[in-house]
């Protein structure tokens, strides 16, 4: 593969190559020196904890190594510096570049530029391939993917999460159900994608309507930095909230998942609880992002 921009660029077949990789790599069945000499190049826009360190962590334990510029503020970007002019110099010092900006198409705009592979670790509110594969592969270690039903809770409108992990969701005859404050529902765009991949969507007002008839439920926070509006994101910040009380009565398979950061939309009352996997989501991002730069970086 040349570059990992959208998930809607990676196939079925390439998805479970991924996932099969990820899932020897967790078992410890890899070379871990598979990379040595390899740099990769983690260039980062937007704040990151999980994303950046897992591709830093995942670069290092095949044997690479990692270079990154720091903070936007103490790169050549606080003096002007084109986006183009950053990819094509720091294409010459590495062999892969990860790549998080808020800008939507940022990614794809850096790859017309650089001559090595390009990983979208994240553009503004568009896709999060990496994301995508380790939820994929978090639900795919509780249940297999076909024809389960996934719900959606909270952003929908701005959470690059869920576009990606909703579209690759529909490569396998997934139903999609929704459950979102007004305004904040899934992009038109992407449920005219979904609909014509043959994906079945419900929307649902309360949560309490679908729960016990989820196999997974995905939260997400209501994201601030999104909102061009301070009192719209206000008015609707405190809009729902997961306890314990409200996992009452789910299946037995049923698992919570929650790209992270949360705030306030998960009780912490509820990690204790056999069906949380939000943190175990986390640390997957380190054999699945291992996976992807073995893709990469043949």
């Amino acid at each position: 593969m040349d570059h990992i921009i959208s998930i809607k660029e990676v196939s079925r077949e390439e998805i479970d190559d991924i996932l099969d990789r990820a899932a020897a790599i967790d078992q410890g069945i890899f070379d871990h020196d598979a990379l040595a000499g390899k740099i990769l190049a983690v260039l980062f826009f937007e704040p990151s904890t999980r994303t950046q360190m897992s591709f830093t962590a995942a670069m290092q334990r095949l044997g690479g190594t990692v270079i990154n510029f720091g903070s936007v503020e103490a790169s050549s970007i606080a003096k002007g510096e084109t986006l183009a002019d950053t990819i094509r110099v720091v294409s010459g010092y590495a062999d892969a570049i990860v790549l998080r900006h808020p800008k939507e198409g940022a990614s794809l705009f850096a790859s017309e530029f650089s001559t090595v592979p390009v990983i979208n670790a994240g553009d503004g509110a568009g896709q999060h391939p990496s994301q995508t594969l380790l939820d994929l592969f978090t639900i795919r270690q509780s249940m297999p993917l076909e024809g389960i039903d996934v719900g959606f809770l909270g952003d929908l409108r701005y959470g690059r999460t869920t576009h990606s992990l909703a579209f690759a969701l529909s490569h396998y005859g997934v139903r999609i159900h929704t459950i979102t404050p007004q305004g904040l529902e899934l992009p038109p765009s992407l449920v005219h994608d979904l609909h014509e991949a043959g994906t079945e969507i419900v929307v649902h007002e309360h949560i309490d309507d679908i729960i016990p008839d989820l196999d997974v439920l995905y939260v997400t926070r209501i994201q601030r930095e999104r909102f061009p509006d301070p009192g719209t994101y206000a008015s609707i910040a405190s809009w729902y909230r997961i306890t314990p009380e409200v996992l009452t009565g789910v299946r037995d398979r049923f698992i919570l998942m929650h790209p992270l950061p949360r705030v306030d939309e998960i009780d912490p009352a509820v990690d204790s609880l056999p069906c949380a996997r939000y943190f175990q989501q986390a640390k997957n991002g380190v054999p699945i992002r291992m996976a992807m730069l073995q893709k990469v970086l043949p």
